[in-house]
């Protein structure tokens, strides 16, 4: 009997959700030059080292063939890009010490005030005191604290106030818009792939894994949806500061491991179309 004109192919349920997640992503890579070709011998790549290493069965070596029918790539191209090594995001130098001396900056008691924000600090002090010195001395040795500052100050990270103190200014924990700094870059990629991981091991695992919810409205007016967004990133930044707190206080008595942790946050609003109707008139 021939096989019923109905039955959807396996994976069809994923076109849909895919093309909404997919679309701001060909936005960005419309935007910045990447082209199809381009974009498709990335996807090869990955494809082929996903099914290489996630997907080998134990105890048996992976082979040309079983890589090829996972993927559907031709063996020949699967033996040409086996080995290669998926493309991976190296923490840049200047992300990693960054990040590391503001999440201190924002954590430790000794740099916070009371209502635990960032304390403006003087260039030195005596020893025991907070001082933007002691602070960057205590996460890296292997720079100047003058020239981490002159770095920030540049970058607007950080500015001089009227006592010559220096004080962390918005702009270290909202990246620029432009969009072609190397730390937004590199958040963007890592933080999209870890809300997306998060996502697919609930899916494929058999209970939910890791916690991912949303909070959304529909039909709302601009003014609200503007209030909203801004109301919205109060509790957001509330939450990363606590969250930072405590895992900085954690750290310190932490024996260390192989793990890592991400703790992130959202907030999105658009004037959405309104819905076609299934006929599409």
């Amino acid at each position: 009997m021939s096989e019923s004109t109905d039955t959807k192919p396996e994976g069809a349920g994923l076109h849909a959700p895919l093309a909404r997640l997919l679309r701001p992503l060909v936005r960005l890579l419309v935007a910045r030059g990447i082209t199809f070709p381009a974009l498709t011998d990335l996807l090869r790549e990955l494809y082929v080292n996903v099914a290489e290493y996630d997907f080998a069965l134990p105890g048996k070596e992976q082979t040309d063939s079983r890589v090829s029918l996972l993927t559907g790539i031709h063996r020949k191209e699967v033996r040409r890009l086996r080995g290669a090594g998926a493309p991976v995001s190296v923490v840049p130098a200047v992300v990693s010490r960054t990040s590391r001396i503001i999440a201190r900056w924002i954590a430790d008691p000794a740099f916070t005030d009371p209502q635990g924000q960032p304390l403006p600090l003087p260039r030195t002090a005596d020893a025991g005191a907070p001082s933007f010195e002691a602070l960057v001395s205590g996460v890296t040795r292997d720079l100047r604290p003058r020239a981490v500052l002159d770095e920030w100050l540049d970058r607007g990270l950080a500015f001089l106030d009227a006592q010559d103190r220096i004080v962390l200014a918005e702009a270290a924990y909202v990246p620029r818009g432009d969009g072609s700094a190397e730390p937004q870059l590199y958040y963007f990629g890592r933080n999209l792939h870890d809300h997306i991981a998060a996502s697919v091991a609930n899916i494929v695992g058999d209970t939910p894994r890791f916690l991912e919810r949303a909070v959304h409205y529909d039909g709302l007016s601009k003014e609200l949806a503007v209030k909203l967004e801004a109301r919205a990133r109060e509790i957001a930044m509330e939450a990363l500061h606590q969250a930072n707190r405590e895992a900085h206080a954690a750290c310190q008595t932490d024996p260390g491991g192989e793990y890592r942790w991400n703790f992130g946050l959202y907030v999105y609003a658009e004037a959405a179309p309104p819905a076609r109707p299934a006929d599409g008139r």
